[in-house]
């Protein structure tokens, strides 16, 4: 249950993302819109998942130098790259270059977090439970 509710916060956070010029959703009715934006949600979540991780590794010293904020222009990157490989998929998703995506990155990752503030609630509830046990 928890997995469905990140994918519909990050569906969210997407479409939310589409009020930026060069980040454009390019479905006809609501229902592709709304299928588009989970599978970018998904593609996102899978190239977060994979590439990340790799990329901190290869790139460490970068973010050391950078005090951390090459995970923004990293960030950027992924999601211009998730867009790319959505269009390969057959998903009318399209971000247009680097600051498009840039800012996108940084409203998804805002909204997403908005939105999973509950989850994140709930489970230090849980946590604080297991402790008075």
């Amino acid at each position: 249950m928890e997995f469905l509710y990140r994918v519909l916060a990050t569906a969210v956070a997407v479409w939310v993302s589409t009020v930026l010029p060069g980040v454009d959703l390019l479905a006809g009715s609501t229902a592709a819109r709304i299928g588009t934006l989970v599978g970018v949600a998904v593609l996102f979540g899978l190239v977060n998942a994979v590439l990340k991780p790799l990329i901190k590794v290869v790139g460490c010293v970068f973010y050391l130098l950078t005090l951390g904020l090459i995970g923004l222009v990293v960030n950027g990157l992924l999601f211009w790259f998730t867009a790319w490989a959505a269009g390969e998929l057959g998903l009318p998703f399209t971000v247009t270059g680097f600051w498009p995506g840039f800012w996108g990155a940084i409203i998804v990752a805002v909204v997403s977090f908005v939105l999973t503030v509950p989850l994140h609630a709930r489970s230090i509830g849980r946590d604080r439970q297991r402790q008075s046990r």
